[in-house]
């Protein structure tokens, strides 16, 4: 299956064109951030509000793409990458707390996710410049970099150090889902009762469309192009999916994913895509990718036991599987 029927698994059904006669504005602008697609769509006054609200929404999404991005050579991160196995390293408080979750999620999936494997983009590229697998030896030489337990935090001092030298941490995994979650708590403080921080897919929403109707995503399904695995009508919500459809690579006719298991330095197999739906974004991303890593069986083992949070799996076979809160879930969030 090629990579344009893979691209995405997410499609907006949004409803437009019933506007009340309060005579509300819907602003849209797509941009490129985290070397990613966001969408930002917003229910305000009037267009220009609209748009200098969109500008403001950016520039808190640049604000923390500026903290957390592993591949802008002056930002946190990457001072703390650099420094690996040298000395710890002085971060804004935001960033520790973003690591302490990216940690959660790392004890909670016993390594499955760890947001130390970004020792691993040194092996595995995605940008179509491999024309062969790593080798086993590189392969191991890079999963003796990764490993949460050698992250050290000091909560005092507000400091991270990275035990080993060589390793490296990231937030492709959570990222984007928290700058969209940052955004939009942002936009709520300002006065916007509703709208929609669409971050490649990882989308927090809230509010109403302006003729007073939730908003509905629809989930299509891989395989089947022109067939919804779901639609959800949202209220306040945050929906993310994960999928080895986004990144890829074709090697011997065999393909390799761009969601790699940390421990045994190999792209996830088993699952499609994975679709979390929650309060928070930065939760479902973790969720998701997690969940891609640990496969059907153990990821819905952890799914099931979260309160918030729902997933819906599709195999590589095709087969759509929610988790066993989904329909309560799903009908929670429409509210």
């Amino acid at each position: 299956m090629n990579n344009s029927i893979l691209k995405n698994i997410f499609t907006f059904i949004l409803l437009y064109t019933l506007i009340p006669a309060n005579a509300q504005t819907v602003g849209v602008r797509d941009t490129i951030l985290m070397g990613s697609r966001f969408r930002i769509t917003l229910v305000d006054s009037d267009s220009i509000s609209a748009e200098k609200n969109i500008n403001k929404a950016i520039d808190e999404m640049i604000r923390i793409e500026k903290l957390i991005s592993d591949w802008k050579p002056d930002s946190q991160v990457s001072l703390v990458n650099q420094n690996a196995g040298i000395q710890p390293i002085k971060v804004d408080r935001e960033v520790l707390e973003l690591t302490k979750r990216a940690i959660y999620f790392s004890k909670v999936t016993n390594g499955a996710f760890d947001i130390s494997f970004a020792a691993m983009d040194r092996i595995w590229k995605f940008d179509g410049s491999m024309e062969e697998i790593p080798t086993q030896e590189a392969i191991q030489k890079a999963i003796e970099k990764i490993g949460y337990q050698n992250i050290l935090l000091d909560e005092e001092n507000a400091t991270i150090f990275l035990k080993k030298a060589g390793m490296k941490i990231g937030f492709g995994s959570t990222g984007k889902g928290y700058a969209a979650q940052k955004a939009r708590t942002y936009m709520q403080s300002l006065g916007i009762k509703a709208g929609i921080i669409d971050a490649s897919g990882d989308m927090t929403i809230w509010g109403t469309q302006p003729n007073g109707a939730p908003w509905r995503v629809g989930i299509t399904h891989p395989f089947k192009r022109y067939k919804m695995a779901d639609i959800l009508s949202m209220g306040n919500a945050a929906v993310t999916t994960s999928g080895d459809y986004e990144k890829f690579i074709l090697i011997d006719g065999i393909r390799y994913s761009h969601i790699i298991n940390p421990k045994t330095g190999y792209p996830s197999t088993g699952l499609t895509g994975v679709t979390v739906i929650g309060p928070d974004a930065e939760m479902c991303n973790g969720f998701s990718t997690s969940i891609m890593v640990l496969g059907k069986k153990e990821g819905l083992e952890l799914i099931n036991q979260q309160k918030d949070y729902a997933a819906l799996l599709i195999t590589d076979k095709g087969k759509i599987i929610r988790s066993k809160n989904y329909k309560k879930i799903k009908r929670n969030l429409s509210k």
